[in-house]
């Protein structure tokens, strides 16, 4: 079977993360994505490091198999080239600030008069409604304010960044399942519609038990580190070389950790029957299985534990990850083409595994600024 997106055109405006991230996932799917850029600059992505023989390895992972065309929209020659793509394809997406796209004449309403089959796709800080639609915002910024780092890293220390770059990435991810509800509903209306996507809104919608905590109890959580605030044990534990975790989501789990350890009373103790008892008391429990595992390595304990279907894991740097056997038997580890033919980049692979079709590692390079004008030119024509 061919890929479920194989025929859709994309027309893609982004720049940076979270668009480029949500074209990326589509053009996994099988659809063609036309990257607009600047001329001159192009993405700012072209610009950020790592780099290697003066190409940024960032740009690359992220705009692999994708299409350049460079544009000046304010041009009345390149607004003629960018009509002809739009007339021929599904999707347009866009990440400016809102206002942007209204004044060159693209924005939905213009857009939708003209080729009401396309459907728009807008990510943009903090959406396109709201007294604050027109800030602007990077992904630190809706981290802060969207509460995500109110919640992560230690107790009672100072509120820590999540190490990738969620507040673009998640916003990516909720802009591509709108973009996915659209085409399924054109299929049945035969018109598009405007996806309008929020980096703000899109980490209040990942907050799962924090909102309950605090709408339940009244109280803001705070970090809890390693911990989960709602389930015990499921943390990182100390062992006789370094931290590995175990994560026990249920009694009869828990039950299976006592007897590993050689203390099956322990899960019938009345401060540690529940969970809502072991979270309770959850200093107490720690301090009781790290006596246990401080007496092993980590791995051992892994060893241990996995055999007897309880969940554990190592704490990989990403290094690691990137050589762990299943990381590599899912085919997660992908070699991309650098664009002068050199070394290849190395960069995460599709996790969307769909059974009628093959998850192959062929991939294109990311485009050089302006390398398909000739190509995408001979398409209208066509």
């Amino acid at each position: 079977m061919t890929a479920p997106l194989k025929g859709i055109t994309i027309v893609d405006l982004t720049h940076v993360l979270a668009g480029p991230y949500c074209s990326m996932i589509l053009s996994d799917l099988g659809a063609t994505v036309i990257k607009v850029e600047q001329p001159g600059t192009g993405d700012d992505t072209r610009q950020f490091p790592p780099f290697r023989d003066g190409h940024s390895a960032y740009f690359a992972t992220i705009n692999r198999d994708k299409k350049s065309i460079a544009l000046n929209l304010k041009d009345d020659a390149d607004r003629a080239v960018f009509e002809g793509i739009l007339a021929k394809s599904d999707v347009v997406m866009e990440n400016y600030r809102p206002g942007v796209m209204e004044r060159l004449g693209y924005g939905w309403d213009d857009i939708h008069a003209k080729h009401p089959q396309i459907i728009y796709g807008a990510v943009s800080g903090f959406g396109h409604t709201g007294p604050e639609a027109l800030k602007p915002a990077y992904d630190m910024v809706v981290q802060a304010r969207g509460g995500v780092m109110s919640i992560t890293g230690e107790k009672n220390r100072e509120p820590v960044r999540v190490g990738a770059s969620v507040g673009d990435i998640v916003a990516g991810m909720f802009l591509g399942h709108g973009l996915l509800a659209a085409l399924y509903q054109r299929e049945k209306t035969g018109f598009g519609q405007k996806i309008d996507v929020a980096m703000l809104d899109s980490q209040l919608a990942i907050l799962e038990h924090a909102v309950a905590i605090t709408n339940e109890t009244g109280v803001a959580p705070g970090p809890s580190g390693a911990r989960h605030p709602s389930i015990a044990p499921f943390e990182a534990f100390h062992a006789e070389d370094g931290l590995f975790v175990i994560a026990c989501g249920n009694d009869v789990l828990f039950s299976k950790l006592c007897a590993e350890l050689g203390k099956p009373k322990l899960a019938k103790r009345p401060e540690f029957a529940t969970n809502l008892d072991r979270c309770q008391n959850v200093m107490q429990l720690r301090r009781r299985i790290e006596l246990i595992t401080l007496e092993h390595p980590a791995a051992y304990w892994i060893e241990k534990l996995s055999a007897a279907g309880i969940p554990c894991s190592p704490i990989q740097n990403v290094a690691q990850v990137m050589q762990d056997p299943q990381i590599l038997a899912r085919n997660m580890v992908l070699d991309l083409p650098a664009p002068d033919g050199g070394k290849p980049f190395k960069a995460a692979g599709n996790p969307i595994k769909m059974g009628a079709i093959v998850d192959e590692n062929d991939h294109s390079a990311a485009p050089l600024l302006d390398q398909h004008r000739a190509e995408i030119l001979a398409w209208l024509a066509a």
